[in-house]
């Protein structure tokens, strides 16, 4: 049986959204191994990002002239929401490494920044089984796992942070980049259980 009987240009659209994110995700971690590269690769993320938007933007004005949409209209809309979400988090993050001329990566960071990379992996590959959903919650299930992971090696380093850095700036400038980026894995998470209740609702 087929998932999405009809209009499957959402599909395609949201195939390309997985996409992007991938791209910037990459560039994220590239950007983490190498933070002399940061304000080049920044600036890549930031065109990513842009593309994103408008794609968002797309999504939603096509939403609004559709008659019959392949799921829930709420549902099409939260997820191009929490998808851009991702995306904005992964430019904030590069942002703050480029403003607060973060020079060395407290430890932890650049893990962080691999978890999200896997589960934007898996975002785009559940997005890509939309219309073939079989198999789709093993990508979901495994969005939540990395999250899980996130949020203990974010506690680690933060704890950790408190107890050796003694310069409160630095250490203001580093927690709010370990807060970043444990909320774009965060954001990941609610795009897995969006895509989750869309599967559940056609069962």
């Amino acid at each position: 049986m087929r998932f999405i009987p009809r209009e499957e240009k959402f599909v395609a659209m949201f195939g390309r959204m997985g996409q992007m994110l991938i791209e910037g995700a990459d560039l994220l971690t590239r950007l983490l191994a190498d933070v002399n590269q940061a304000p080049v690769r920044a600036g890549e993320i930031k065109a990513i990002e842009h593309k994103a938007d408008n794609l968002t933007h797309e999504i939603i004005t096509k939403l609004n002239k559709t008659f019959v949409t392949p799921f829930d209209r709420e549902d099409i809309h939260t997820l191009s929401s929490r998808l851009d979400d991702v995306l904005d988090l992964i430019d904030a993050t590069a942002m703050r490494i480029v403003v607060y001329k973060i020079a060395i990566l407290p430890p932890g960071a650049e893990e962080l920044g691999r978890i999200l990379l896997a589960q934007v992996r898996s975002i785009a590959a559940a997005l890509a089984m939309l219309s073939r959903p079989d198999g789709i919650l093993v990508h979901c299930i495994e969005i939540n796992r990395l999250e899980d992971d996130a949020d203990r090696i974010a506690r680690a380093s933060i704890g950790m942070l408190f107890e050796k850095e003694t310069n409160p700036i630095a250490l203001i400038k580093q927690k709010e980049l370990y807060e970043v980026l444990e909320l774009a894995t965060d954001k990941c998470e609610d795009v897995a259980n969006i895509i989750e209740t869309i599967v559940l609702k056609a069962a």
